[in-house]
């Protein structure tokens, strides 16, 4: 029998994803419409009068007078906010502010107003029509869903407002009927300790048999919970058969009380998975939930390399990106399990894009939704509901194709973050291509990896750290080595010239003992962060980034 909420959250996602579909017809006039209805909104806070927004009435005098600006311009106003002053970026009360993680520059305050949060809102249901469309098409039984997101607010301003990360105050200012379709309760995922959280969650889904998603930010977040799974695996099936929470779990005394009172013994159940690893020797999601649709998780980015570990835990299980999005915006709606492009959110923000040869120019010439061109790469700007007006966030995305009118956009790098001997300016985009090539072609697992620069800086090369899984040997680590080393001189061919110059020298692989990226991991989460708002860099130029790490094997070409 079909779960209720289910059937109606399919109702209600399908019906706005219809309307999104017939906006992206008319791009151009959506686009316009959105930009000057939040002007009229906007006009009268200070910055709105600062960039004189009330005299604004057309989109071309808006890309004319209003400036591009970085954070940098606006922190101090949003300093402003965060200690309680109003109308300062925004005429709408606060519910809150989101905070970024920090791991990819100084931490930003981003206001959070009912209406932002409704477009958010919107958004996220829209990407959900589209999968749950896909999913009804390829005959997919609908199903709950499993996460393990902390839904935990960080602090209080001293203005005392609330501020948290984005994907945990997602879940909390999302609608509350979305919360019955969880496949775990809701206080599980109020647990502040990570691997209490997983486990408790891991513990009632799999007591779920309706559970049919798995969600998490990150791919390597799925992993990791697939890592948790195979490490608690015997654990769990005692506790699921007992109905018991272990004692030794870190979870707050009411949290405990209220899980308690919800676990049931489940032997049968338990027994069931317990012969299933017996026949098997293993125990993955897709031998638990039989019935799982597909799993939700960011594309774009480092993400390809990650999926390449998914099919020891899902078989063919599709993935859905669900939106491309950070904490100040939302840039794109997935559609597609086999697309990694994202349709422009254009009913979300205001969007331009900056092309590669004007990256350089203090203000650049930008172009609109509908003049961007298929191939090309673009650092995308944003004008939207948080109080940004042409905010340059220094993503960089591509343009693979068009959905009707709007193109799909999928993120590759952040502008800033590139690892340079001298001057050559490999991305985390060349480096994960590169990496990932390698790691197919020899058939090896990698848990993660991270290139760094060599101690020496003159004559500099680059040390490319990897973490081996167990049960996927490299064989051939100094083939592996020059096959990293040529796919990085194809990906970026300022890396080729440099190397083939002398300029830059010939790579090391280090492999790192086991548990390495754990600690790696564990060093990047600052107080009040979450697994789920750590963006683990793939490249480094700070040449003490690997201290204190173990190095089981060096190879040299």
């Amino acid at each position: 029998m079909l779960n209720p909420v289910l059937v109606l959250v399919s109702l209600v996602t399908r019906r706005l994803r219809d309307q999104f579909i017939r906006k992206t017809r008319r791009v151009k006039a959506v686009q316009e419409q959105f930009l000057l209805e939040l002007l009229r909104v906007q006009e009268t806070t200070e910055v709105g009068q600062v960039l004189g927004l009330s005299k604004i009435q057309t989109v071309d005098q808006f890309r004319e007078q209003v400036p591009i600006w970085p954070y940098s311009q606006y922190s101090p106003y949003l300093q402003r906010v965060a200690n309680g002053e109003h109308n300062i970026v925004t005429p709408d009360p606060l519910i809150g502010l989101n905070v970024t993680s920090g791991t990819t520059g100084n931490r930003k305050f981003i206001v959070v107003t009912k209406r932002s949060q409704r477009l958010i809102n919107r958004t996220n249901q829209v990407a959900m029509g589209f999968a749950l469309t896909l999913a009804r098409q390829q005959k997919r039984p609908l199903g709950q869903l499993l996460i393990t997101t902390a839904v935990i607010s960080t602090g209080v301003t001293q203005g005392g407002i609330p501020y948290g990360h984005v994907s945990s105050s997602g879940l909390r200012l999302s609608d509350r009927i979305y919360r019955y379709v969880f496949s775990q309760p809701y206080d599980a995922l109020k647990i502040s300790n990570p691997i209490a959280r997983h486990y408790v969650c891991l513990l009632f889904a799999m007591g779920n048999r309706h559970t049919g998603l798995i969600g998490a930010t990150f791919p390597v977040l799925v992993l990791r919970l697939c890592d948790y799974l195979d490490r608690f695996r015997d654990r769990l099936l005692d506790d699921l058969a007992a109905g018991t929470i272990p004692t030794d779990l870190s979870i707050e005394p009411d949290l405990r009380q209220t899980l308690e009172h919800l676990i049931r013994p489940q032997p049968r159940r338990a027994a069931e998975l317990r012969q299933i690893l017996k026949d098997t020797g293993t125990l993955t999601p897709r031998q638990i939930w039989p019935n799982l649709a597909f799993v939700i998780t960011a594309k774009g980015g480092t993400s390809n390399f990650y999926f390449q570990r998914f099919a020891d835990h899902f078989g063919d299980l599709p993935i859905f990106g669900g939106t491309y999005a950070s904490a100040e915006a939302t840039f794109g709606v997935h559609w597609h399990f086999e697309s990694e492009g994202a349709i422009l959110a254009i009913d979300n923000g205001f969007f331009e894009f900056i092309p590669a040869d004007q990256w350089q120019v203090e203000q650049p010439k930008t172009l609109l939704a509908t003049e961007v061109k298929v191939g090309e790469f673009y650092r995308i700007l944003i004008t939207n509901y948080a109080g940004f007006y042409r905010y340059d966030l220094g993503d960089v995305v591509e343009v693979i194709g068009f959905y009707e009118q709007a193109p799909l956009i999928v993120f590759r790098y952040r502008q800033g973050g590139t690892l340079s001997a001298t001057t050559e300016k490999t991305t985390e985009y060349h480096a994960t291509r590169a990496l990932q090539a390698a790691q197919r072609d020899h058939g090896v697992q990698l848990k993660d990896f991270c290139i760094t620069l060599s101690e020496q800086i003159t004559f500099a090369y680059y040390v490319i750290n990897v973490e081996v899984s167990a049960d996927s040997p490299l064989e051939d680590p100094q083939a592996f080595l020059d096959q990293c080393d040529r796919f990085l001189q194809a990906e970026n061919l300022n890396y080729a010239e440099k190397r083939q110059s002398g300029e830059v020298g010939a790579p090391r692989l280090r492999i790192l003992s086991p548990g390495s990226f754990a600690i790696l991991y564990a060093r990047q989460l600052k107080p009040g962060m979450t697994e789920a708002q750590l963006k683990f860099p793939h490249i480094s130029g700070d040449r003490s980034f690997m201290d204190g790490i173990e190095v089981e094997q060096e190879i040299v070409l």
